[in-house]
């Protein structure tokens, strides 16, 4: 189910590399180098698929850039915050 404006604003306040605009949810992680931004990635992948949910991103060498929302309820629902925090945990691991 979609999550109403004000609700991801107040999910968000337990994700400060997160913000919420168009209609998603976004971040942006800078790692050392290529390598280990890869090898999060590969990481995040793994719990994607297990989630059965899957993120909008993009790499380019350190820094990977993440949008989560989800396309059949056509905006933010919990599945999003789900695998927000999982691969906040990923990502804190990797650092």
């Amino acid at each position: 189910m979609k999550l109403d404006e004000s609700t991801i604003e107040k999910k968000l306040l337990r994700f400060p590399d997160w913000e919420y605009h168009n209609n998603a949810i976004h971040a942006e992680f800078e790692f050392d180098n290529f390598k280990d931004c890869f090898s999060a990635m590969s990481r995040i992948a793994f719990e994607c698929e297990a989630q059965n949910h899957h993120p909008d991103w993009s790499n380019v060498y350190n820094v990977l850039k993440i949008s989560l929302s989800t396309h059949d309820a056509d905006g933010v629902t919990n599945k999003d915050f789900k695998l927000a925090e999982a691969i906040e945990a990923i990502v804190e691991v990797e650092e």
